[in-house]
């Protein structure tokens, strides 16, 4: 079980419908898994419910069943996209976030059919309106962000919340590198990034490792 730091004091609304939606049902599983392909590879724009009833088999009256709207497809398409922060450790904070970049970076080089950062490519798409999917996709966004700064907080970092904006900018800039470049290593350029920030803010950081792309050309200039 993870972290989520709630910016907004964002609450969902409750619904009174013939599904209950708090629990999972076969169907409702495969709408999820339908909705998260479509959306990703596709954009929200682009795929309406009757693109999504047409590739289940199911008729729009099912779909509206488990989910009354294609804004509440959207937002269970980002809620499910979630991944959790880590749990209080008791690792040094400088630890924790550079752990952090190093889980990122290998998330991104395993990467299938990668289109990019699925909150920023909503944000994009849902425009400035206030809506419930723009909050959650702000408040996943500048979750990580508020973790990085708890953590610095812990240290003796002028201004822990800058920091924080900087290490953010390294994962969206990797992200965005990692669609313009198709290179599925730039998230160790972020990691590097990152080590070379908090030692310039004066953190004390263990001795870098080798990154897997370091480890791998070394291999191959020996063979």
């Amino acid at each position: 079980m993870g972290v989520f730091y709630d910016i907004h004091g964002y609450r969902k609304q409750i619904c009174f419908l013939m599904v209950d939606l708090t629990k999972s049902t076969p169907t409702r599983e495969r709408i999820l898994k339908a909705v998260d392909r479509l959306f990703y590879r596709q954009g929200l724009q682009a795929v309406g419910v009757d693109a999504i009833a047409a590739e289940l088999g199911i008729s729009k009256k099912t779909l509206y069943r488990h989910f009354p709207s294609k804004d509440d497809l959207i937002v269970a398409y980002l809620k499910g996209r979630f991944r959790p922060l880590p749990t209080a450790s008791s690792k040094p904070p400088a630890e924790q976030i550079l752990s952090n970049f190093e889980w990122f970076a290998r998330s991104l080089s395993l990467a299938e059919d990668y289109r990019g950062c699925a909150y920023l490519n909503a944000l994009a798409e849902l425009g400035d309106g206030e809506s419930e999917a723009r909050r959650l996709a702000v408040e996943f966004k500048e979750s990580r962000r508020l973790w990085y700064r708890e953590l610095l907080s812990r240290l003796e970092v002028d201004d822990p919340d800058i920091l924080a904006t900087q290490l953010a900018l390294l994962i969206d800039g990797a992200y965005a590198a990692a669609l313009i470049r198709r290179d599925p290593t730039v998230g160790w350029a972020a990691v590097a990034a990152a080590r070379i920030l908090l030692k310039g803010a004066g953190v004390r950081i263990a001795a870098e490792k080798a990154s897997p792309v370091e480890t791998s050309m070394s291999e191959n200039h020996r063979t």
